[in-house]
């Protein structure tokens, strides 16, 4: 059985990961290149197929003292405002998945992993080692960092999202693919919103040629605010550069008062570009393999890119505890994964076409796929799978 594990990355899903692997009983060295531990970002969405999880590792009670759990997803038009559709989340995720649909702070999400991981004790994690080269023979996988040290491992995961150094060492470098959509992201006081402002629900305004999400976090003490609108090309160094109020309200010229209000109180904003991959058709090879971005990024037109790392980190950690041999362990991983990733990809990236068009037609016809998809995602047992290869 595998008993050790270098994790290369140290975020939402390398974090989930050396916590799964840490639990059942093996050890763990996480590597990450930067300085310090954090999460850039403010929120994410993480759904009953993802707290399942979660809830598994223990992290309930933190989960619960930070998240804020919305009552509903709905979806409103950019100009009128009108609520086009309404899913229920809250009491009926509960009920109808096991689990809770949480917003959370990244920060907040990210702090709770890492100290339930200090609290396991079966492992470390190292920062400021960047790995620069990965060898592995039949029984190890060695990483030396640019720092000159070495790690040795029977299996090393890439967890070290889309730019993957990871990946390119097993298959090549490849750029990824910018989407035509740049987004905004601000996240603002809740204090300094008129009252009841927001409502206590994941919204999302359809538009033409963009869209615009808020929702609460940290028990509704912040509103989180990302407006997505479609350019051209995208030509700025940073992926993550700060940006003017004042530009975030021109992008959204036009649209309801009440977003221009949020961004009016927006003290600042930041920009990115918005990139993704074609579904990758192998992520293993011998002892080393990928794990969420690094193998599977993906436009959060779905609210699934974290979740899919952590449907990721149980999956492999299970294989590798149910399968002797590591090489038929991470085949079958691939196998429980790919598919279900890619198509989630794929969900992702036909969204732009449904969030820009609030003309499209047969919208009812669409809003029932959104629906099916929904179930499809959040129903999804991961802890309930058979983890054993075929012989």
């Amino acid at each position: 059985m595998t008993r050790s594990v270098v994790i290369v990355g140290a975020g939402l899903g390398g974090m989930t990961a050396a916590l799964c692997l840490q639990r059942r009983g093996l050890h763990v060295t996480v590597l990450e290149q930067a300085s310090a531990l954090g999460e850039v970002g403010a929120g994410v969405q993480v759904s009953a197929n993802g707290s399942r999880v979660l809830h598994e590792l223990g992290l309930t009670d933190a989960l619960t003292r930070t998240a804020f759990v919305p009552e509903r997803g709905e979806m409103r038009h950019w100009k009128t405002g009108e609520t086009l559709v309404s899913r229920p989340l809250g009491a009926t995720s509960v009920e109808r998945y096991g689990f809770p649909y949480y917003h959370l702070h990244r920060a907040d999400f990210h702090a709770a992993l890492v100290q339930k991981f200090h609290e396991g004790g079966l492992g470390e994690i190292h920062l400021g080692k960047k790995v620069l080269s990965i060898e592995q023979d039949q029984s190890e996988v060695i990483a030396r960092t640019e720092s000159g040290e070495t790690y040795r491992a029977q299996v090393l995961v890439g967890c070290d999202g889309i730019h993957s150094s990871v990946r390119a060492a097993l298959f090549g470098a490849a750029e990824p693919r910018f989407t035509g959509c740049v987004a905004w992201r601000a996240t603002i006081a809740v204090e300094k919103l008129p009252a009841g402002h927001v409502r206590p629900v994941a919204s999302n305004w359809i538009g033409q040629g963009g869209h615009f999400v808020h929702y609460y976090l940290r028990r509704g003490e912040l509103v989180n605010c990302v407006g997505v609108i479609e350019r051209d090309e995208w030509l700025a160094e940073s992926w993550s550069a700060r940006g003017e109020p004042a530009d975030f309200a021109a992008d959204f010229a036009g649209w309801h008062s009440d977003l221009h209000t949020l961004i009016d109180n927006a003290e600042e904003c930041f920009r990115w570009g918005l990139f993704d991959r074609d579904p990758l058709p192998q992520w293993s090879t011998g002892r080393v393999t990928l794990l969420g971005d690094a193998c599977h990024a993906m436009l959060p037109f779905m609210a699934q890119g974290a979740v899919m790392a952590i449907e990721d980190a149980y999956t492999l950690t299970e294989c590798l505890v149910a399968n002797a041999e590591v090489e038929q362990a991470l085949a079958h991983y691939q196998t429980l994964r790919r598919e279900r990733t890619a198509t989630v990809q794929q969900m992702s990236r036909a969204n732009i076409e449904f969030f820009h068009n609030p003309q499209i037609e047969n919208l009812e016809a669409r809003l029932n796929e959104h629906r099916e998809a929904h179930a499809w995602l959040y129903g999804h047992d991961v802890t309930g799978v058979d983890f054993r290869a075929s012989q």
